[in-house]
């Protein structure tokens, strides 16, 4: 017998509905979002970008943290092969929170699909994880996100490039500890209990370890996968005992 309406799970669905619902949940990140953004700005500026390539940048990229290290090879004559190598590393953890939110992205189409995951954020993504692991099944929630957050990053960029000469060192306020602070909030909302705490500990200890023994940005991709290939394990322990007991 087919469930009834009332008791029915809810379809998927990429409509205004889950637009509205992640565009709210990523507004209070994107104040964080916002200050980093207007952060990179000014150091874009210090660092020799034009108003146009810091924006450029930050609307095509949209990845903060490949973004900070171009920064730092960020010299004439630009070394593109090297900057699009680090960029590639350093954004590899997206194919890992690809992979863990495709699923809910099945019922929308690939040019829907393919289209929110170009605003795949870290931010965005830990709220879309949250969202579906409560059960949510609104396909364009990623995409509500990621709407918001683009434009609390490329705005500030342009605004702090303009503004750079007025706050020569924006460490010296804080707030270079924007992002980190905003992402430790989300961290906070995604713990489900003491069964993660496994999958934490490997991702950080895997990133820690990298980061001494690994060149490059490399620890981030050994973090992830670590933390991945726990989380993956978990299941089929589980299932394991389960055939064991019976």
């Amino acid at each position: 017998m087919p469930p009834s309406p009332a008791t029915a799970p809810e379809a998927p669905d990429f409509g205004l509905a889950g637009l509205r619902l992640g565009a709210a949940a990523a507004a209070p990140v994107a104040l964080g979002v916002a200050v980093y953004g207007l952060a990179y700005g000014m150091l874009a500026g210090q660092a020799g970008m034009t108003l146009a390539e810091a924006g450029c940048m930050s609307a095509l990229v949209f990845a903060g943290a490949s973004q900070f290290v171009a920064l730092d090879m960020w010299v004439q004559p630009l070394p593109v092969a090297a900057l699009a190598l680090t960029a590639l590393v350093v954004n590899l953890r997206h194919v890992l929170m690809g992979a863990a939110l495709g699923p809910h992205l099945a019922g929308a189409g690939p040019l829907r699909a393919y289209g929110s995951m170009f605003f795949l954020v870290d931010e965005g993504f830990a709220l879309a994880a949250a969202y579906h692991a409560r059960g949510g099944r609104g396909t364009s929630f990623l995409l509500g996100t990621g709407l918001v957050l683009h434009v609390a990053w490329l705005g500030p960029t342009l605004a702090g490039h303009a503004a750079g000469a007025l706050v020569p060192d924006p460490a010296r306020y804080g707030l270079d500890f924007a992002f980190t602070a905003a992402f430790l909030a989300l961290l906070a909302g995604l713990w489900r209990g003491r069964g993660d705490a496994a999958v934490w500990l490997a991702a950080a200890g895997a990133a820690v370890a990298g980061q001494h023994l690994l060149p490059g940005k490399w620890y981030i991709l050994a973090g992830g996968l670590a933390g991945g290939l726990v989380g993956l394990a978990r299941p089929a322990r589980r299932a394991a005992r389960e055939d064991h007991a019976r």
